[in-house]
């Protein structure tokens, strides 16, 4: 596991990428990531990804407590539910990426398997992602509805509000809601046309060779 001074530099450095190609604007996403002690370090409230102090990030104990930084992201129960139910989370990130979102008002869309599969990499990357009703920004009813899952998926889809994605590390957690929103931009550009999707059969078999988490 990298120092905490570099896990700063890298969240900072991630999220301004992510903000400079507009997959989240003004103080809108959140992101935080497990520090080798257990802790965590989470974006403050109001911040914007595009500007990021490293030296003014939340710093969280193991106990949960905050010691350092700023205050937290008014979404800590949603962070806080995926690293209680997912041992394997090293960090998570939330995003109000405009294609991900238009998908999630679709009346079309399956809500426990919200992504269709067009490429590999969406099912590589996030396995099934659960959409989740619309709840008010803030409300611990989401952080709840994420422990309802109880661990089993990596990846959901706030409904009218964006993605939120958990992974092993901060670049793996990155790359996943990135797949995330490129798979919903193709949904929406695709919308209508009847395109020809993964068949269950390739779906399978993706699931099989990359021992994908797929919960049926």
């Amino acid at each position: 596991m990298m120092s905490e001074a570099h896990l700063r530099e890298q969240i900072c450095l991630l999220a301004k990428s992510m903000f400079d190609r507009g997959l989240t604007g003004g103080s809108t996403g959140n992101i935080s990531a497990r520090t080798q002690d257990g802790g965590l370090l989470v974006s403050p409230t109001g911040t914007s990804f595009g500007r990021l102090d490293p030296g003014r990030l939340s710093r969280f104990n193991s106990d949960g407590k905050l010691i350092s930084g700023d205050l937290p992201t008014k979404e800590m129960p949603l962070h806080a539910a995926f690293y209680d139910t997912r041992s394997t989370a090293g960090a998570v990130v939330h995003l109000h990426s405009c294609h991900s979102v238009a998908l999630s008002m679709m009346p079309e869309v399956d809500a426990d398997n919200f992504l269709p599969p067009l490429t590999p990499y969406g099912i590589m990357k996030l396995g099934k992602v659960k959409l989740l009703p619309f709840f008010m920004p803030g409300d611990p009813a989401m952080g709840m509805a994420v422990r309802g899952l109880a661990g089993k998926r990596s990846a959901v889809m706030l409904a009218n509000h964006g993605p939120v994605v958990a992974g092993k590390d901060i670049e793996a957690a990155c790359n996943a809601i990135e797949e995330l929103e490129d798979t919903a931009r193709l949904a929406m550009m695709t919308r209508g046309l009847s395109p020809r999707a993964l068949s269950s059969e390739d779906v399978l078999a993706l699931v099989t060779k990359f021992n994908v988490e797929w919960d049926v």
